[in-house]
């Protein structure tokens, strides 16, 4: 690879040498990446919601899952979740009560700014018409318009994004859209 180099005033008394990869046109392999758009259905069969609207959103690390009444609990000796997931945007109907173990403790940054420590759990996500495991942060995201956030560790490898297309991968069907348009 070429590089191009850069001296950089350290601390005024040294020079420092780095290094800068060179602008270029070469793209990630891609190959074998499925195309996703900006906004995808998904999936959580372990749970039964067959059908959740996902933002994908190459700004966040981890994605974040929509959910109420998270409660964190130890079963033998490890950490747990409990909380319930509402797969529609901006109703509470169809509720899913969920227990998972969870994974980690992390520190998330809004887009708003605030900073706040979320569990994180490992859930089963069908898109596109695969299924593998991703991690989740729970939070709750009642005033934003998707219920969950697909973050680009989650996207990694697997999807490539076009922006100016929404649901690249299929929509479900007439009534499960119109469900999810419902107000409660």
């Amino acid at each position: 690879m070429s590089v191009d180099t850069l001296d950089v005033d350290i601390d005024t008394t040294r020079l420092a040498h780095v290094a800068l990869p060179r602008s270029s046109t070469a793209s990630p392999d891609t190959t074998g990446a499925t195309l996703i758009g900006w906004r995808e259905w998904v999936a959580f069969p372990d749970w039964g919601v067959t059908a959740m609207k996902a933002k994908t959103d190459t700004g966040a690390r981890t994605s974040a899952l929509h959910a109420t009444d998270i409660e964190e609990f130890e079963r033998d000796g490890k950490p747990w979740a409990r909380f319930v997931v509402h797969p529609w945007q901006r109703n509470d109907l169809d509720p899913h009560a969920v227990e998972a173990p969870c994974v980690d403790q992390r520190a998330v940054t809004s887009s708003s700014g605030t900073k706040s420590v979320r569990p994180v759990i490992v859930a089963s996500i069908d898109l596109a018409g695969s299924s593998h495991e991703i991690e989740l942060t729970l939070t709750r995201r009642d005033e934003m318009g998707f219920r969950m956030l697909l973050g680009r560790n989650a996207m990694a490898g697997r999807y490539v994004i076009d922006p100016s297309v929404s649901y690249a991968t299929g929509r479900p069907d007439r009534d499960t859209r119109r469900r999810n348009r419902t107000r409660a």
